[in-house]
């Protein structure tokens, strides 16, 4: 489903979008436990940084995900909701509740 909108300049696309995909799910783990927060936030901010090429190849190229043809403005709405992923889990992860001192 990712691999259409992976730029054509990424080596390796497919292995990228499993490397990124179980990048985000340990990271989703690692935000439940107290002495992984931070970390975890850390690398899912890392990640929504290293993924935005492909939403931007996506929004400037347009992308068919499963036989569907994702309107433009979608896609530029994409790009758009990106900052607010990186504070969502930046407030969430790195600023959320930390063991008391």
């Amino acid at each position: 489903m990712y691999l259409p909108i992976m730029p054509p300049f990424l080596p390796a696309p497919l292995t990228l979008i499993y490397v990124s995909g179980a990048a985000e799910i340990l990271g989703g783990i690692g935000v439940l436990f107290t002495a992984t927060r931070r970390p975890a936030a850390f690398g899912l901010i890392l990640l929504l940084i290293l993924v935005f090429p492909a939403n931007i190849h996506s929004a400037m190229h347009g992308a068919t995900i499963a036989g569907w043809n994702v309107p433009p403005w979608l896609l530029w709405c994409r790009l758009a909701l990106q900052p607010l992923l990186i504070a969502w889990v930046y407030i969430a992860g790195w600023k959320g509740r930390q063991p008391p001192r």
